[in-house]
Order: C-alpha cells, then structure tokens, then sequence
C-alpha cells in the first residue's frame, strides 16, 4: 500500500478556498501513484473559526461526501479525508469520513478527545465511539489529533485488527516540537502498527501550525 499524507496550510474560515485547494492537493497525490490519500484535521474551515462556526461547517457531511466520494471513484484511489467542522442533529462535530476506490463512504468517525486547552470542547461535541475499516484488503483505524494522548484508543483498534492508524491533525508548533514526534513513534512501537499523520502547516489565527507529517512504521522508524 503506497500512502500520501496531505500537509495542508488552510485558510480559516474560507471552505470554498480549501475545498478547491484540498482537491488540487488529491488530485496531486493520486497522480504520484498512491493508493490512499489523506487530508489533516478540520481542513474545510481551519482549526477554529471563533465566529460563524456552525455556517461554515459541512452539514451531514453533505459536501464532503459530493466533492470526494466522486473524486475517489474517479481518480481510482481510496481517501481518508482528514477531518470537517460538521453539523449533524443541532450540534457541531470534528468529522472524519473515508471513501474507498468506488466512492463509497466505508467510515465515519467523530473526535472523541476534544482540544479543551483551546476550547474546542465548548463549540465541538465529543464523539463517543471508535472505528476500523478496510482499504485495499488491509485493516485500518483512526483518531484525530489530541486522541493521539490517549493510548488506549490505538489499542483497541489494533486489537480489532488494524494495521494502520490515520491521524490527521492540526498540532501547534508549541506542543509539535517537543511531542508529536515521540507520540507517534510510541505509538506505532507499542501497537506493532502503521501510522500514518497528516499535520496541518503555516500561520493560524491563534497559532503556528507544526506540519512535520510523516509515516511510521511498527519499528517506530519514520519512513517518510
């Protein structure tokens, strides 16, 4: 399985920008011949608009599911697309939503362990479930960004079967330097698993954005 990880700089509150941007920076990685292709976290609206969240936000992941499940089929790749700002039943979820080589939607996963240092917590809900799926034959799971704290997450996962672990993320050059790095490889050592980390890049609104996206293999060795 060859694998793209999308380091994306995002503009905040501007979903028509990054939706065209995020499809240019797709339609790139499947040209390079990769066969699943991951986007960061909350690339559609940045990490967070303060203001105007919820008109922002994708509803059902309506647009998403428009915009990448034809891209998939199309371009004949599997996409894991990062995370959304979302609005499902009156309230406001960090998103994710994966499309196999036919364009069909084979997870969804809400954010369990919101950013509360920020204030995520007081316009995103918790998500309150985990998820593994396949591409290509192989068993996957996911988390985004601050799950990746939690250890017991991978665990459950890789008992479950998975192989490779998605964590598309927006981390802070303040918290990046010093722990996202040996998060991951400790994760990918104590769970013998695959992880693969689509960071987000450049200036935000409250922060710098860390990038250094990179996969990992069981080893903890960064092959990429």
């Amino acid at each position: 399985m060859r694998v793209s990880a999308i380091q994306m700089d995002m503009k905040l509150g501007e979903p028509e920008y990054n939706f065209a941007h995020a499809v240019e920076l797709v339609r790139r990685a499947a040209a390079t011949g990769a066969d699943v292709v991951t986007l960061p976290e909350t690339w559609n609206v940045g990490f967070f608009p303060s203001e105007n969240l919820e008109a922002l936000s994708d509803r059902e992941g309506e647009r998403v599911k428009a915009t990448f499940g034809p891209l998939a089929k199309e371009l004949g790749v599997n996409i894991v697309a990062g995370s959304v700002s979302n609005v499902r039943g009156g309230k406001i979820y960090n998103t994710s939503y994966t499309f196999n080589r036919q364009g069909e939607v084979v997870a969804d996963y809400d954010k369990t362990h919101l950013f509360t240092p920020m204030g995520e917590h007081h316009s995103f809900e918790f998500g309150e479930r985990l998820v593994t799926f396949e591409l290509d034959g192989v068993r996957c799971g996911i988390v985004i960004c601050y799950d990746i704290r939690f250890p017991e997450l991978y665990r459950i996962m890789t008992l479950e079967g998975a192989q490779v672990i998605f964590t598309p993320a927006s981390f802070t050059m303040a918290t990046g330097t010093e722990h996202w790095e040996c998060i991951l490889r400790t994760r990918a050592i104590e769970n013998a698993c695959y992880i693969l980390a689509a960071d987000q890049i450049g200036q935000k609104h409250e922060f710098l954005a860390y990038g250094h996206s990179m996969v990992i293999d069981p080893w903890g060795t960064i092959i990429a």
